[in-house]
């Protein structure tokens, strides 16, 4: 069974930019937080970090607590993402980069003699050795080589930080038995709570399941790919299609009122809106949330038609908005537009007011591609402009050139 995939995954991603770019934080135990609050949750931390059991999502002042000599860095997203495009860029002068999984994460297919065992690993050896010399040498990252994406990615937990581990065929399933479970993609804490009602605990009890009996315990087909993919097996992987674009945001003080919910609201509706438009897709129904404190939450949706323009959004809205409870103080708002349809399906706008509306949504997005974020914006939004800044999540990288 042939090695096909060589699978990329930066170690301590955001934590380890902030380290090559600031001399200071290297070889410093260093979280990365979305804002400089005590209340808040580390989104990185670095390997020094994590050496005192400080990681992803332990709170600020906990981690104070773990480790009184910790760094903490507000988030830099806009930077996050140009070094993405450096370490694709650097990947790409050893072999070409065929998917992108993440913002730390992507693949390489290999072909002919590069699916050698020999061939494989020089070839992760100069990918590390690109991104050290092009990149910097304190963005590390775990290379996995396997005969499928699935067990490349498995490979990159084996050995990290800075690891390398070429899966062959001989290596199934020993070398997989030192990891827990929970450490294979795909298995949460939900699946593994299932898989430990039927005594599965164990990477090994999982390997010596059936095909039926890991389908039984999915309850979908997934559970047959999952008996493929252990040992070893290339599947088909049908193209992908784009269901949603949202944005949610958690209030800062000043917002956490109705009118600045609704203003933040707007401001994400704006943010999601321009990204529709950039991914080509029109949307045909909007989802909206509000959740508030102590406890509660208020959620609703509506149809759009076939949309791609601001104003409609806007308008749906505020027709949503009027059925608001407002009970409780508003603490995090989102917004999500779904069913979305890809051209060639969607039509254009037939009517000359609508058409109108798409033109002048695209006219402002060109205006603040060439001249900058929020030259010309909806008035709606003047309050809330500069709330909700760029996020990063784990499988969306956002476009710094987008005006949002």
């Amino acid at each position: 069974m042939p090695l096909t995939t060589l699978f990329l995954d930066m170690n301590a991603y955001f934590a380890s930019v902030e380290q090559q770019l600031r001399v200071d934080l290297r070889n410093k135990p260093v979280v990365v937080v979305p804002v400089l609050s005590d209340t808040s949750c580390c989104i990185a931390a670095s390997y020094e970090a994590k050496r005192f059991g400080v990681k992803t999502g332990t709170g600020v002042g906990k981690a104070r607590q773990l480790c009184p000599q910790l760094r903490i860095v507000k988030a830099r997203p806009a930077l996050y993402v140009r070094m993405h495009h450096r370490v694709i860029a650097a990947v790409e002068t050893c072999l070409p980069v065929a998917g992108v999984c993440s913002i730390d994460e992507m693949y390489c297919r290999l072909i002919g003699r590069e699916r050698q065992p020999d061939q494989a690993e020089q070839l992760a050896r100069n990918v590390k050795e690109a991104i050290a010399q092009r990149v910097g040498p304190y963005l590390r990252c775990s290379v996995g080589v396997a005969s499928n994406r699935f067990l490349a990615k498995v490979a990159t937990n084996l050995e990290k930080p800075d690891g390398l581990v070429v899966l062959t065929p001989a290596d199934r399933p020993g070398r997989l038995e030192a990891l827990d479970l929970i450490d294979l993609p795909g298995i949460g804490r939900r699946m593994l709570r299932r898989l430990h009602k039927r005594s599965i605990r164990t990477v090994r009890e999982l390997f010596d399941l059936s095909e039926d009996q890991l389908a039984d315990i999915w309850k979908s087909v997934i559970g047959r790919q999952w008996w493929y993919w252990l040992r070893g097996e290339e599947l088909y992987e049908p193209p992908t299609h784009r269901r949603s674009v949202g944005h949610s945001h958690v209030l800062a003080p000043e917002f956490r009122s109705h009118p600045g919910a609704r203003a933040v609201l707007v401001r994400l509706l704006y943010k999601a809106a321009i990204r529709l438009r950039a991914l080509g897709y029109w949307a045909t129904r909007m989802h909206v949330a509000v959740s508030f404190l102590p406890k509660g939450r208020w959620s609703a949706d509506t149809s759009l038609g076939m949309c791609q323009d601001t104003p409609t959004m806007l308008e749906a809205l505020a027709e949503l908005w009027r059925d608001n409870p407002g009970r409780g103080t508003p603490f995090a708002v989102g917004v999500t537009l779904y069913n979305l349809v890809a051209p060639p399906s969607a039509p254009l706008p037939l009517y000359p007011a609508e058409l109108r509306r798409l033109q002048l949504c695209r006219t402002m997005d060109d205006l603040n591609n060439r001249f900058g974020r929020h030259v010309v914006y909806f008035g709606s939004m003047h309050n809330a402009r500069r709330s909700a800044p760029m996020r990063i999540s784990f499988t969306n990288i956002p476009d710094p050139n987008l005006p949002a």
